[in-house]
C-alpha cells in the first residue's frame, strides 16, 4: 500500500507507514506539523521508488551510509559533532544529500581544504580522509558503492625552500632504559599511562578512550573502537602490561584515570592531559625530550630493530596504508602478540612499586621526600 501518515496513541508526532514495491516503512517524521510531515512522506515515497528502479548504488547518499555505519558500531568522531550552538556539524553535515556515486577525489580535496585550511596533511588524514574512508568502506561492504582507492594528501616535495621548525618533544624515539628512568619519576597513575604507551604503541587519545570491556587480558588483546583511520582495530597486549590492565579493568568503564579517579578528557591532539605529570618527570629525571608520542615512535623503531615484518608493524600501530596488498593483509593475532612481546623490559621498570597493585596505587602522588632527594642530587 502507498505510504500514509498516522499518529500513534499518546504521541503528537506523525509517522510514515506503508509499503512501496515490497519495502515496508514505519518511521517517525519527528514533527507534529501535518504539512511538514506530508512533505517528508512524499520525499520518502519518491526515494523508495527510485531505489527500486535504479538500485541503491545510484541513490545511496553519504549521510545515509554514515548513519548506517554508526548504527553498526562505527565511530562518530569527526563525522558528526554537536557545536556549542547546538547545531550538528562534521563531515556528515557537509556531505548531507550527496549521492555516493557522485563524490569525486576533487570533492574531497576541496572539502578538506575548506574544513582544515591550515592543517598539516597528517591532520587532514586523521580528521577528514580517515573517517570518510571508513564510511566508504562500509558502503562497499553493504553493496552501496564500488571499491575505490582514495588519494591521501602528502607533504610537498621538491622545494628548495628550507623550513625551520621548532623542535617538538616526542618526535623521535628513545631507548627503553631512558624511558624507564623518565616514567619512574612520575606519579603512579600517569606512569601507568606512559607504560601502556611504551608497550602498545597506541596513540594517547586511543588509550584515554579505552574501555574495560574492550580489553581481553587472558587473550592478550584489546580493541581500539575509535582510531585515526575511523575504523576499529586490535592491539596486542605485552606480557609486562597484562597485570596492569588486569588490575585497572576491575574498576570498569575507562581503564586509565587520573589520581583523582576521573577519566582523562578526550582532547583533539591527545597527551596534553599529562602536561603536569610530564613537567614533573622532566624536573625529577633531568630528561627533557620525552612526551607521550615518544612512546609510539619508540615502539615503531624497536619493532623494526627486532626485525618485525612491516605488515605486522603496521597492524600493531594502526598505520593507514595505501598499498593494496597491505590493506587486505589481515595478520592473525598470535604473530602480533609475539612481536610486541619481543620488546625487552628494563629490569628497573619491573621493580616499580605500583606494579604490585596498580589500582590501589593509582590515587597516590609521587613521594614528595623522594622528589626533593632527586632534585637535590641533580642540583649538586
Amino acid at each position: 500500500m502507498p505510504l500514509r501518515l498516522v499518529q500513534r496513541k499518546g504521541s503528537d508526532n506523525w509517522y510514515i507507514r506503508g509499503t512501496v514495491r515490497g519495502q515496508s516503512v514505519f518511521v517517525s517524521c519527528g514533527t507534529s506539523d501535518r504539512k511538514a510531515a506530508e512533505t517528508l512522506r512524499i520525499k520518502e515515497e519518491a526515494r523508495l521508488i527510485e531505489e527500486t528502479v535504479v538500485g541503491l548504488k545510484r541513490t545511496m547518499t553519504f549521510d545515509r551510509a554514515a548513519d548506517a555505519h554508526l548504527a553498526a558500531g562505527g565511530s562518530d568522531r569527526f563525522l558528526l559533532e554537536i557545536g556549542a550552538d547546538g547545531k550538528p556539524r562534521g563531515i556528515i553535515e557537509h556531505l548531507r544529500g550527496k549521492k555516493l556515486y557522485t563524490i569525486t577525489q576533487d570533492d574531497l580535496d576541496r572539502m578538506a581544504a575548506k574544513l582544515y585550511p591550515t592543517a598539516l596533511p597528517e591532520t587532514r588524514i586523521r580528521q577528514f580522509y580517515g573517517p570518510f574512508r571508513a564510511v566508504w568502506n562500509f558502503a562497499v561492504m553493504e553493496g552501496w558503492a564500488d571499491a575505490k582507492k582514495w588519494r591521501l594528501p602528502k607533504k610537498p616535495k621538491g622545494t628548495n625552500v628550507e623550513t625551520l621548525k621548532k623542535f617538538r618533544s616526542g618526535s623521535t624515539p628513545t631507548s627503553y632504559d631512558r624511558a624507564a628512568q623518565f616514567v619512574l619519576a612520575m606519579s603512579p597513575a600517569p606512569a601507568m599511562v606512559m607504560t601502556a604507551l611504551f608497550f602498545t604503541g597506541m596513540r594517547p587519545i586511543e588509550l584515554f578512550a579505552l574501555e574495560a570491556d574492550d580489553v581481553d587480558v587472558p587473550g592478550r588483546w584489546l580493541v581500539v573502537r575509535s582510531s585515526k583511520t575511523g575504523e576499529p582495530r586490535g592491539v596486542p597486549i605485552h606480557e609486562f602490561l597484562a597485570p596492569v590492565l588486569r588490575s585497572l579493568c576491575a574498576q570498569g568503564g575507562k581503564v586509565f584515570r587520573t589520581h583523582k579517579g576521573e577519566p582523562y578528557p578526550i582532547l583533539e591532539d591527545g597527551g596534553g592531559q599529562l602536561k603536569g605529570a610530564i613537567r614533573g618527570a622532566r624536573e625529577r629525571s633531568g630528561i627533557k625530550d620525552i612526551s607521550p608520542y615518544t612512546a609510539r615512535h619508540t615502539v615503531s623503531t624497536q619493532l623494526v630493530v627486532n626485525g618485525v615484518h612491516p605488515y605486522v608493524k603496521d597492524q600493531i600501530l594502526g598505520h593507514a596504508v595505501d598499498d593494496m596488498s597491505r590493506r587486505y593483509t589481515n595478520v592473525p593475532q598470535q604473530p602480533l602478540i609475539d612481536a610486541i612481546n619481543g620488546i625487552a623490559v628494563p629490569d628497573v621498570w619491573t621493580k616499580a612499586e605500583w606494579l604490585a597493585d596498580p589500582l590501589a596505587w593509582s590515587p597516590k602522588l609521587f613521594n614528595s621526600q623522594e622528589a626533593r632527594r632527586i632534585l637535590k642530587e641533580r642540583r649538586g
